[in-house]
């Protein structure tokens, strides 16, 4: 079994004390994100700080998307079947890090931590891609940076799960 940095989120963890400078997110945090784990609409997992684990050091979010297959990069378009008109993705919706942890590298292991989850979940659950959608610039470059490819879709961004398999072999 895969040892993962971080755990479901739930009631042990203090949510309302997570601040990570972008309202939206933090936001997420504290009022939907149980509500939506309850729906089975996304699963929250959480990177919980070792002194004090109900402290939250930043969590991620996780639910599947689909995605029409003329948006996908043409290098994947071309390898999948015609009678596919939409692909299965995953959807890393949120991924945020607490103020007083930043600095640390722990978006990039956050980010990490997801993809390997993902890769995981795309050996039982079908799943082509890893897709985000940047909240802003600052997101956008973080994504660039490990090579998320941009959608021309809603200003998403696109990891292939062949690439994340290269990544973790």
């Amino acid at each position: 079994m895969t040892n993962y940095l971080t755990v479901k989120l739930d009631s042990s963890h203090n949510r309302e004390s997570f601040t990570c400078g972008k309202p939206p997110l933090a936001n997420y945090l504290q009022r939907q994100a149980s509500q939506d784990m309850k729906r089975r609409l996304s699963v929250v997992y959480i990177y919980p700080d070792d002194i004090n684990p109900s402290t939250i050091r930043g969590y991620y979010s996780l639910s599947n998307l689909s995605i029409t297959k003329e948006f996908a990069p043409e290098e994947i378009r071309k390898k999948i079947p015609n009678s596919y008109q939409s692909l299965p993705c995953t959807l890393l919706g949120r991924l945020a890090i607490a103020i007083n942890f930043r600095g640390k590298g722990l978006g990039e292991a956050l980010l990490a931590d997801a993809l390997l989850r993902s890769y995981h979940a795309s050996n039982v659950l079908g799943s082509i891609a890893v897709v985000v959608d940047p909240l802003d610039d600052e997101s956008n470059g973080f994504y660039k940076k490990y090579h998320f490819i941009e959608l021309q879709y809603e200003n998403k961004m696109f990891l292939p799960m062949s690439t994340i398999k290269k990544m973790f072999s």
